[in-house]
């Protein structure tokens, strides 16, 4: 008789080991397909969680609940002692729509600081900017609110217009009117705030208009402009626009200074504002260098 085994249990363990290879390739390779398709389908999950944010927000204003992050808005004086400003200063504002937040800047000793982060109660439309009149769609970009755009008697409650279409959106043939920051937690395309938050932010920027700072800016972006919620957004169809509107957050967060923007080509044109700037330069059609210049 032969020592040697039999050769029918060899082939059959050959052939385990092969299907298990290709089983565990073929695991491998749905695994890297779907963090593919998660990858590029991201923009899609975000618009199921915010729409699940703004279920959760309406909640809580139909039962006048203050929403999360809400800063305590009866002790106003307090909270200006105590970060040593005061009212009548030049304001600032930049908007997260990702992360439903209005920030109020002021100055002090030659920078802006941040004052308070507000909760935005609800925005309309998804991440990417307005487009056209009735896409329900709130905006995205850079503009400037002066007194004339203030309205007391909004419907409402209060509201300030925001100034959309500026120089950018009409170079491309956007179209709209009557965008909004105001109260009321209902919107088409503005951004609404309850109205104790929104009677603060008018108490603010009332008295820095009234202080003398002619114009002060707002910064509209789609989520807090860091290079990885850029990355993880590489692939959505407005990812060349963000990466735009993110030298704009740049300057700002180096210079603690809102940026002169301008318009050149069709693009935003970012600048460093010089040091003694309140924020309040309009927006306009013309090119801006590097050193702040128009050419």
């Amino acid at each position: 008789m032969s020592d040697r085994p039999p050769q029918r249990p060899v082939r059959r363990l050959r052939a385990l080991a092969h299907r298990r290879l290709w089983l565990g390739i073929a695991v491998f390779a749905a695994a890297v397909a779907a963090v593919l398709f998660l990858r590029d389908a991201l923009i899609d999950w975000d618009r199921i969680e915010i729409e699940a944010e703004r279920s959760r927000r309406l909640a809580q204003a139909a039962l006048r609940l203050p929403l999360a992050g809400t800063p305590d808005l009866a002790n106003l004086p307090g909270r200006l002692a105590e970060q040593g400003v005061a009212l009548g200063a030049p304001v600032f504002i930049r908007i997260f729509k990702r992360e439903f937040e209005l920030e109020l800047w002021m100055k002090k000793d030659g920078r802006f600081h941040r004052f308070a982060v507000y909760p935005i109660c609800r925005w309309s439309g998804w991440l990417g900017p307005k487009l056209v009149e009735g896409d329900s769609q709130a905006p995205e970009g850079f503009y400037t609110v002066d007194a004339k755009a203030l309205n007391p008697a909004s419907r409402w409650h209060r509201s300030f217009n925001l100034g959309y279409p500026n120089a950018f959106d009409r170079a491309h043939a956007r179209t709209g009117s009557f965008v909004m920051v105001h109260g009321g937690c209902a919107s088409i395309g503005c951004f609404a705030m309850t109205d104790a938050v929104v009677d603060e932010i008018w108490r603010l920027v009332t008295a820095a208009l009234n202080g003398g700072q002619k114009h002060f800016q707002v910064q509209v972006y789609p989520f807090r402009m860091t290079q990885e919620n850029l990355e993880r957004r590489q692939n959505a169809p407005w990812a060349p626009f963000w990466g735009d509107l993110k030298r704009g957050y740049d300057v700002f967060e180096a210079t603690g200074l809102p940026p002169r923007i301008g318009l050149c080509a069709g693009r935003y044109t970012v600048a460093p504002a010089a040091g003694g700037s309140d924020g309040g330069h309009e927006i306009d059609n013309s090119c801006i260098n590097l050193t702040g210049s128009k050419g």
